[in-house]
């Protein structure tokens, strides 16, 4: 074939595959082409499955509520960026580990890898993980694909409409951290830690541009002092409040460094914050304003809190799930990670700033 008409050919496939994926869930238009993730267990659904990890969920009850059952999802349904996607009118987004057509990698990829951290080494306990710069290079490789299926520039068109969604950082401070058996904490002051970690971040963030991605939703650590392997450390059952001031710093250099990105730092590109510590800490507050009724234990967990171990094979679950905050020792249910989406879609600026998503999505 002549070069001439096969750039002509590959203009036309790409623009069939370009058309589909923009498509959407049942045919109807999505609002974004495309929803990209990077992150660690709270929204993993198993890129674990295979490695050699002892961070994994592929086994029952967890995916207990979901459709296909245990897959990696580290709770009983619904992640948040599940819930992300369908707001969007996007279908799930396949785990990278599983997505193999150039179809399925148009709509999206999910990269977030349980025990993942912003330091390549925090989450080590847990041996096999893939910490969020192995992440970026992952989403370089989809990049490379997709750009090989529908050339270059609508390859850059693409990505630039479509939705990154980031939430790194709690294995930095629950599997790193506050580890004994890393010197991490003799090292730095709280302060100097959140430091370290927003710099890093930051150049993080900056590749991902630099590989074509401009819409971003980057999640700040959430709540994490009335967890229940928190609480099971407590023979009174308290949350610790030294846990979450820890996190507050982080979160406070994060928004800022959002914001000076979002200001020029990376001309053309958009950056939304979404707070999941006060989300969070709301429920906490009010719990049966949301629909909840336990919140000081997991409800699939062994011992203290249903935190001392977490879930194990077959372990029977909880039966009014809906009813819980906490899945397991670490990990939010179903119901909470629909909330919190939905509160990143469709909330105010208190929640997220300085755009919900669904605005990000139309600009």
């Amino acid at each position: 074939m002549a070069g001439g008409k096969f750039r002509l050919w590959l203009l036309l496939v790409g623009a069939v595959l370009v058309v589909t994926a923009v498509a959407g869930v049942g045919g109807e238009r999505a609002a974004v082409p495309a929803l990209f993730v990077f992150g660690d267990s709270l929204i993993d659904n198993g890129n674990n499955n295979n490695l050699a990890s002892l961070a994994k969920a592929n086994y029952f009850p967890y995916g207990i509520d979901f459709a296909d059952g245990p897959t990696g999802r580290f709770c009983n349904g619904y992640t948040i960026v599940d819930e992300l996607a369908e707001l969007l009118g996007l279908p799930l987004v396949p785990s990278y580990s599983q997505a193999s057509t150039v179809q399925e990698v148009l709509q999206g990829v999910n990269y977030a890898s349980a025990a993942a951290g912003i330091l390549d080494d925090s989450g080590g306990n847990f041996v096999g993980r893939i910490p969020f710069n192995e992440q970026i290079s992952n989403f370089e490789s989809t990049v490379s694909q997709i750009a090989g299926a529908i050339g270059a520039a609508a390859a850059s068109r693409h990505l630039a409409q479509s939705i990154v969604f980031v939430g790194m950082g709690s294995n930095d401070y629950l599997n790193n951290y506050l580890m004994p058996n890393y010197d991490t904490r003799r090292r730095y002051t709280p302060q100097q830690f959140a430091d370290l970690l927003v710099r890093q971040y930051a150049g993080q963030l900056a590749r991902l541009y630099r590989a074509g991605a401009r819409k971003f939703v980057v999640a700040g650590v959430g709540a994490m002092g009335c967890i229940p392997s928190v609480l099971a450390q407590s023979v009174t059952g308290q949350c610790s409040p030294e846990v979450d001031d820890l996190v507050l710093p982080f979160n406070a250099n994060l928004r800022a460094m959002l914001d000076g990105l979002g200001a020029g730092g990376l001309p053309g590109a958009r950056f939304t914050y979404l707070d999941n510590f006060r989300v969070f800490r709301a429920i906490l507050g009010n719990p049966a304003a949301f629909g909840f009724a336990v919140v000081d234990r997991g409800c699939c967990g062994i011992g203290r809190n249903g935190g001392q171990i977490t879930c194990l094979p077959f372990m029977p679950p909880c039966a009014d799930r809906d009813r819980y905050v906490f899945w397991d020792a670490y990990h939010p249910t179903a119901a909470v990670n629909v909330i919190i989406a939905r509160q990143a879609f469709h909330g105010a600026a208190d929640v997220v700033a300085p755009v919900n998503v669904r605005q990000l999505a139309t600009l």
